[in-house]
């Protein structure tokens, strides 16, 4: 599949927050980003800097929790753990970063080679994110030519990383506007069809 994925719509749910993606225009695809309230901001890095005077600088999105000078973060998938110097917005510095705060951290000792983007910073002391073997997903055929079954593999955007998905099961056939389930496995998907779909990264 060609083309990028656009996040269409962001929500908070009961269990954390509910995330749309849209890709080409072909496919939907909403996950949940389970978390509680007292985590440290799951930070999907945009980009990394190395400045003078000041030493690597990622950038990103705060997503859930609080994020302050002085933390231990953790990135994943590199698994690569700092301190947190100092937090800015904008230029100017921050005694906390909360959810929605677009920002640069300073971390120690740790170079513009070690992490990347797409990497995800976490608190490396409360439940710091983990490699997911795979997930379950409500998909949204689009505009699609012709049918998709097991195994078709797209590639996915989540936020700043791409990551080929396989679909590994197709669990259920929905309607895509009241979620309400139409046929358990179905073997094969087409346009305008919504569906529960297990994925597996890679």
């Amino acid at each position: 599949m060609k083309g990028l994925v656009c996040i269409v719509s962001s929500k908070p749910s009961d269990t954390g927050v509910e995330v749309q993606f849209a890709t080409s225009e072909r496919f939907l695809v909403t996950y949940q980003e389970v978390s509680r309230v007292d985590q440290f901001a799951i930070n999907f890095e945009t980009d990394v800097y190395k400045i003078g005077g000041i030493g690597t600088v990622p950038v990103g999105r705060a997503e859930i929790g609080v994020l302050k000078p002085g933390m231990v973060a953790i990135f994943a998938p590199v698994n690569v753990s700092t301190e947190v110097k100092s937090v800015e917005t904008h230029h100017e510095a921050l005694s906390e970063a909360l959810p929605g705060d677009n920002l640069g951290f300073n971390v120690k000792s740790v170079s513009v080679k070690d992490v990347h983007c797409g990497n995800v910073a976490a608190d490396s002391k409360n439940d710091p994110p983990m490699e997911a073997a795979g997930f379950t997903a409500q998909v949204i055929i689009l505009n699609h030519p012709g049918q998709i079954s097991t195994g078709y593999a797209p590639v996915l955007d989540c936020h700043t990383a791409l990551i080929s998905c396989k679909f590994a099961e197709l669990k259920e056939k929905i309607d895509c506007r009241s979620g309400k389930k139409l046929k358990d496995g179905p073997r094969f998907l087409k346009s305008g069809d919504a569906a529960i779909v297990d994925m597996v990264p890679g």
